[in-house]
């Protein structure tokens, strides 16, 4: 996982664009006109949805994308792109169709639930001149992009003769081609690489009932014969996402809590988009889009998610090792920026902890109880030494960083080459400085930076110290 940390692929996407509109508030009374509840609207927002929701999921990751759609001329379409320039997507490629409905879907939520939709939008296939045009577009362009994501929600744009025609010049300049169907037609993306059909799309395309695993082998199958694909994918829910290729295998889903799946289809195809066209295998790339839709349906909306909190929920579901929670200082710098935006109250603590005892693990516990992340800056061995001495430390700074960084209670370790930790502190800023109550009264570095400095008196009798007085005096 972190070694997709500075990717960033080039990626063409297209499809049928459109607006998430949300009307948040709470509901308190029946309405004396009707038996339906009476909203009182707190709060409206708008994000991309729609393959704009894809775009959103993939620059989040850090991809660098572009996009081809079509929208109407009307009032719908310039606030799409106001949200589109918002994220930094150009709308160079954006066609404008005369007469079209921009694709708008309102939602109102009352108490975190929805309790209605409504849609306004076109639907028919967009004109033969403007298909002309898009297919002129991508024979000067496809061979620039890693990747191509067609994202299909059945509204015009990626209509049958364009969509092969797609397909044709993608495969011409060796480009893999992963679709979000819709319909239950899937000949027109006949010869992309895969498709993503959940698991009512798949019984629908392949006309096979899915209850049990010999049904799946026959439909995940009949959709990868039937429709040329090099890989066939079937989404299913909390079951996971099951692959054929040469054998059936299933991989299970990591969500643990489930607020919202609107718009997890769309996490899926780019978080499988971005780890295919950064040389992922396969099977890799659907255990990270698994972890990327575990991550997006814990929020409420169309939701993304960054490269950062999927490896902190992968490590929070204990799937990865110690190392992915070593951090450099650039690192944890950019880590603590995200962290605070999303509300997160950071505490920090340092120290050499060199031979690990009950005082440093009690002391590190009550240093996260302070706040929601703790991030212990490591003194480096040179540091150290100059510190305590030329026989310290007894261990490495890679071992001691990997054992304090196994600890449920430390989330980041940075290793410091100082005297001082202050570099540090002064990229991470945390709301919390930690240190031990021998420091009381003293002058602690980087209590100006913090908002607050909090002591943690240590477990009497324990120390590194002493415990190498014991070892040499063979009482232990």
């Amino acid at each position: 996982m972190l070694e997709l940390k500075g990717k960033s692929p080039k990626i063409l996407v297209i499809g049928d664009l459109m607006i998430d509109h949300y009307l948040w508030g709470k509901c308190e009374r029946i309405s004396p006109e009707a038996p339906v509840q009476v909203v009182a609207i707190e709060k409206e927002t708008s994000v991309l949805g729609g393959a704009g929701n894809v775009i959103h999921n993939l620059q989040a990751l850090g991809a660098t994308v572009s996009v081809i759609s079509v929208i109407g001329d009307d009032n719908n379409a310039d606030e799409l792109k106001r949200l589109l320039t918002q994220i930094d997507i150009s709308d160079s490629n954006i066609h404008i169709q005369n007469g079209r409905n921009t694709s708008k879907k309102s939602r109102i939520i009352a108490s975190q639930q929805q309790v209605i939709r409504y849609d306004k939008e076109s639907t028919e296939d967009i004109s033969a001149n403007i298909q002309e045009q898009i297919i002129v577009q991508c024979k000067a362009t496809l061979s620039t992009y890693d990747i191509i994501l067609l994202s299909d929600y059945g509204k015009g744009v990626l209509t049958h003769s364009l969509t092969q025609t797609l397909i044709l010049l993608a495969k011409k300049e060796g480009k893999k081609v992963l679709v979000d169907p819709k319909g239950s037609d899937y000949t027109k993306y006949k010869g992309a690489t895969l498709l993503t059909p959940n698991k009512k799309e798949a019984i629908e395309a392949s006309s096979i009932e899915i209850h049990d695993e010999d049904t799946l082998l026959e439909a995940i199958s009949t959709l990868k014969e039937r429709c040329e694909l090099e890989v066939s994918l079937i989404t299913l829910s909390e079951e996971g996402i099951a692959v054929y290729d040469d054998t059936l295998r299933k991989h299970p889903t990591v969500a643990r809590e489930v607020y919202d799946v609107t718009g997890a289809g769309d996490t899926v195809i780019a978080s499988l988009g971005f780890a295919l066209a950064s040389g992922y295998n396969i099977d890799a790339s659907i255990k990270f889009a698994n972890l990327a839709a575990g991550v997006v349906v814990g929020k409420l909306g169309s939701a993304t998610a960054t490269l950062n909190e999927i490896i902190e929920y992968e490590s929070s579901l204990n799937k990865s090792t110690s190392n992915s929670h070593i951090k450099t200082l650039e690192e944890i710098a950019l880590l603590s920026a995200e962290l605070k935006k999303r509300g997160k109250k950071i505490v920090f603590t340092n120290g050499c902890f060199d031979i690990l005892h009950v005082g440093h693990v009690k002391y590190l516990e009550e240093a996260k109880s302070y706040g929601d992340v703790l991030i212990l800056g490591l003194n480096s061995d040179e540091s150290v030494r100059r510190l305590k001495g030329e026989s310290r430390p007894v261990n490495t700074e890679n071992d001691r960083a990997y054992i304090l960084a196994s600890l449920e209670a430390v989330d980041y370790v940075v290793k410091f080459y100082d005297d001082t930790p202050l570099a540090l502190i002064e990229a991470i800023q945390p709301h919390i400085l930690v240190k031990g109550g021998d420091y009381a009264g003293k002058e602690v570095v980087g209590q100006d930076i913090a908002d607050e400095l909090r002591l943690v008196e240590f477990v009497e009798g324990k120390s590194t110290t002493k415990t190498i007085e014991r070892i040499q005096n063979d009482k232990c």
